[in-house]
């Protein structure tokens, strides 16, 4: 499987490439990110330049030079990645052009993201690839009928919501993602050998170009880092955040695997139910949980550093990565 290095290499290159000119572009329109007045210990942060999830992006274009033969699965991803990109790319530019935080209102993304969730749970309802059937632990499935619809829309905006909350600390969602995808695709060289032994040669070929696009998708992810680790000099905005989240749920859906989002992505679990936790007991008891929420933001309130919480963040999604390859292998 040389073509998924090929991939990564040449969307590392490219974003490598595209990196100092895309900063340079986004200082020159004044694309500045705004911290919310809350966010104290950012206030340093004003001013550094937002929409970085360009970076890697762009270069998912050149993963379509290295597909070869069936390649359904990986187009939808790409398609998924790049709308729910268009949406944040939006959201980004109201941002910068009004000189505030808050960019699309919150019923307007989430029905930009709602049409493509559903959208998205259309075509995989009706792939022949897909279906209804997911895979459970130790080889057994769930066929969920129409169930897959209203479970597969969930899933959807849960993850890009999710990905989006967790894009909070320098490097932060860049590593999880990439780490997330390393254990996603060494999955899914599984899925593609095992196809390929029993000669289904189609969906071998469909799983192939898959890992191609995963590949792609984390080397652009890896040149994005190169300027985004502590301290970042850009940020990803929403146009990269909800990009990765689309693309965090569209390909475990595309294995029939959409269980590795919650085992797998256990960090952007642990983001979205610190905060619905948080915003639950605070409206109950007047009482607050965590210092502050999503629960990056509360291990950086009790005095950890952002580079040690980018670290544990990407051990747990690794060890529990692990924990995915034995229960699903």
């Amino acid at each position: 499987m040389l073509l998924p290095i090929v991939a990564f290499l040449t969307s590392f290159a490219v974003g490598m490439i595209l990196a100092p000119v895309l900063l340079w572009f986004l200082k020159k329109i004044k694309a500045r990110q705004s911290i919310l007045v809350y966010v104290t210990q950012h206030r340093g942060k004003e001013g550094i330049p937002t929409g970085g999830g360009l970076i890697f992006l762009l270069p998912l274009f050149t993963s379509l030079l290295f597909m070869k033969g069936q390649k359904n699965l990986a187009v939808f991803c790409l398609v998924i990645t790049l709308t729910y990109g268009l949406v944040g790319l939006l959201d980004d530019g109201i941002k910068i052009l009004f000189h505030r935080n808050l960019g699309l209102k919150a019923y307007q993304k989430i029905i930009a993201q709602l049409v493509i969730a559903v959208l998205g749970c259309y075509f995989c309802y009706k792939s022949d690839y897909i279906g209804t059937e997911i895979i459970l632990p130790f080889s057994k499935s769930l066929t969920l009928s129409w169930w897959y619809i209203p479970f597969c829309i969930v899933l959807f905006i849960a993850m890009t919501n999710a990905v989006n909350l967790t894009d909070g600390l320098d490097g932060l969602a860049g590593s999880t993602v990439s780490v997330y995808f390393l254990f996603i695709g060494v999955i899914l060289l599984a899925y593609y050998s095992e196809k390929n032994e029993l000669g289904q040669t189609l969906l071998s070929e469909e799983y192939g170009n898959l890992l191609v696009f995963v590949a792609s998708l984390v080397g652009g992810i890896l040149a994005f880092l190169w300027k985004n680790v502590s301290k970042a000099t850009v940020f990803m905005g929403d146009c990269g955040s909800l990009a990765l989240g689309g693309a965090c749920a569209a390909v475990p859906l595309c294995m029939k695997n959409p269980l590795l989002c919650g085992l797998t992505g256990i960090m952007f679990v642990v983001s979205v139910i610190s905060v619905i936790v948080q915003v639950l007991v605070f409206k109950w008891k007047k009482k607050r949980v965590f210092l502050m929420a999503p629960f990056h933001h509360h291990l950086e309130m009790k005095g950890y550093q952002e580079s040690k919480i980018v670290c544990f963040y990407c051990i747990l999604t690794a060890v529990f990565g692990l924990v995915s390859i034995f229960f699903m292998l």
